[in-house]
């Protein structure tokens, strides 16, 4: 229902004169209401709206950067379990192919001894050293069914179906490493940590944007209509009352006081900023602290695997005369055994040197956010026959 009186109105209408103290009067009771409404709102200045916007395309490079991180992550834990499942299929074929050296040299020794050739404790120094051989393949023997177990889960590759795993038969080209401030300079400027924290460090600048001034405006164009119709009976029969506004303007909002809310989110805001900007400067340092190492890692490591190379030559060749010099007398089994443990270990030591030079060129790649799969493909033409991290 609604009900209006209007006393001592003036009256006048073409025609009828004009007349003073009119009073008019209307009501409607039981009746049907009806309203309808649109607005249209188009933003032409607000700079918190702005910053919100610059905000969103920010996370989205964020995450864009994240994704690919991850991927490269991915990429270079599956080359370090691949590798560690290598090593240690590598460090059992050592020590099984000792095991049938010493073997070997056992039987021997006991035939020489039962001609009186050898004393007994040849005998005893090659039974002491087998079963210690023995011991160390069945703890190899674990070490590889774990390193598989893990490459597995990774993978997702069934374990029986990892075999033929392939060690680095050499070492990147020379110009792999390449320079030193180069590839600092790579790092500082695509390492995805790096990228993430400027990503950050804008985002907390868009923040802060939003309440740098003391007075921010919003500025909208704005169109509005709507229309009300009251229907129904009345007092003095039947009524009605309708009424329709339409209106097209720019609106101007522009806070005056917010008690201090909007200064202390600014100052919030800033401190923010400073933050971002720490945190940026500490993953930059970590970033091409670790490119360092890495670029080091290949170099020295290089120069390592090749005196570890010129090693294994000179423990097979000490081995050869080793043999040669016992089968003369001149060589004790114990010399014997020794040389051939001094030539595995040789072997082993020079394949994690490989190992770990192909691994830290991977790192390096990483920080620099090159770490692809061509990259991978590379590695693997460095691999020797099996199966390579990029199959």
């Amino acid at each position: 229902s609604a009900e209006s009186a209007t006393r001592g109105a003036h009256f006048s209408a073409p025609g009828t004169g004009s007349s003073d103290g009119v009073a008019f009067d209307t009501s409607v009771h039981g009746g049907t209401r009806t309203q309808a409404g649109l607005e249209l709102r188009q933003p032409l200045y607000d700079r918190q709206r702005d910053a919100q916007a610059e905000q969103l395309r920010l996370a989205v490079q964020r995450a864009e950067l994240e994704w690919s991180d991850a991927q490269a992550a991915l990429m270079l834990r599956t080359a370090e379990r691949y590798f560690d499942l290598a090593l240690a299929a590598e460090q059992l074929r050592l020590i099984e192919r000792q095991l049938e050296a010493v073997t070997r040299a056992r039987v021997e020794a006991q035939d020489r001894f039962e001609l009186g050739d050898k004393p007994i404790t040849d005998v005893h120094e090659a039974a002491a050293r087998a079963e210690g051989l023995r011991a160390q393949r069945l703890a190899a023997q674990a070490q590889v069914e774990l390193r598989r177990a893990a490459l597995a889960d990774l993978t997702g590759l069934p374990p029986g179906e990892i075999a033929d795993l392939a060690l680095p038969a050499g070492l990147p080209a020379d110009g792999e490493a390449g320079d030193l401030i180069e590839w600092l300079g790579r790092v500082a400027q695509h390492s995805p940590v790096v990228r993430q924290a400027v990503l950050r460090l804008h985002g907390a600048e868009q923040e802060a944007r939003k309440t740098d001034l003391p007075l921010s405006p919003v500025v909208d164009l704005v169109a509005r209509a709507g229309r009300e119709r009251l229907s129904g009976s009345g007092d003095f029969g039947r009524a009605s009352q309708r009424q329709t506004q339409a209106s097209v303007g720019v609106q101007l909002t522009l806070p005056l006081y917010t008690g201090g809310a909007r200064s202390a989110r600014q100052d919030e805001a800033v401190a923010r900023v400073a933050q971002a900007q720490a945190e940026l400067d500490r993953a930059r340092q970590e970033a091409l602290q670790q490119a360092r190492a890495a670029w080091l890692g290949v170099s020295v490591g290089r120069g390592q695997a090749a005196a570890l190379a010129a090693a294994v030559r000179a423990g097979d060749a000490r081995l050869d005369a080793t043999r040669t010099g016992r089968e003369a007398g001149d060589r004790t089994t114990l010399d014997l055994l020794n040389a051939e443990n001094d030539a595995a270990a040789a072997r082993l030591a020079l394949a994690q040197a490989r190992v770990q030079v192909q691994l830290d060129g991977l790192r390096l790649a990483r920080l620099a956010g090159a770490l692809d799969a061509p990259r991978l493909h590379r590695l693997a033409d460095a691999l020797g026959p099996g199966r390579a991290p990029a199959d």
